[in-house]
């Protein structure tokens, strides 16, 4: 247990005992625990494979290379269909974990495996440019090299935010409100 980490199980929260349970499950595969994304992170060899949070309905193990998994129980989801790699095991209860705790283990043990023989989900570039930030990216190449030095994630995220109106102008309005950000090397939801 990493104590960095004790105050998020230790928090008021309407998940925590599934929490805590689900830390204790996870630590008996000697992963290692950290904090990344303000969420438990389990870590091999600094390689993430599983982190817990929790939403208002459910909480969840979210396995980061779950499109790797076999998935036997068929239990594994993807979260929307932009998510490529990860996938979430979503509980509702701990009895539910309780009576999951083999099957969770069993996909912990193969999350770790996969790990080790080095896999790598293959990623489809599914992201279209949108025309509006292709023609500030032309104009503006001080943009251009902010944008391309940011990670495929960050890229990501404003390709899909950028792309989602349907009308030019808010795409526009959209590139605009976040060329400063893109400039300054952060993300979408970066602070």
């Amino acid at each position: 247990m990493n104590p960095k980490v004790d105050w998020f199980f230790d928090k008021a929260s309407k998940w925590q005992g599934e929490f805590k349970h689900l830390r204790t499950l996870i630590l008996e595969c000697e992963l290692t625990e950290e904090l990344k994304w303000g969420v438990p992170c389990y870590t091999f060899s600094n390689s993430n494979i599983v982190l817990i949070h929790g939403f208002k309905d459910y909480c969840a193990i979210l396995f980061h290379k779950g499109a790797l998994l076999t998935d036997s129980e068929k239990i594994l989801l993807q979260q929307t269909q932009n998510v490529q790699s990860a996938r979430q095991i979503r509980f509702t209860s701990l009895q539910q974990i309780i009576e999951l705790e083999s099957t969770i283990k069993d996909y912990l043990l193969e999350a770790i495996q996969v790990e080790k023989m080095g896999l790598k989900v293959e990623l489809k570039k599914t992201f279209n440019m949108p025309e509006e930030l292709l023609t500030q990216l032309e104009q503006n190449p001080a943009l251009e090299a902010a944008f391309s030095a940011l990670t495929p994630g960050r890229q990501r995220g404003y390709l899909l935010y950028f792309s989602a109106p349907k009308q030019a102008k808010t795409r526009v309005l959209r590139v605009e409100k976040y060329t400063e950000q893109i400039l300054e090397g952060r993300g979408l939801d970066d602070e």
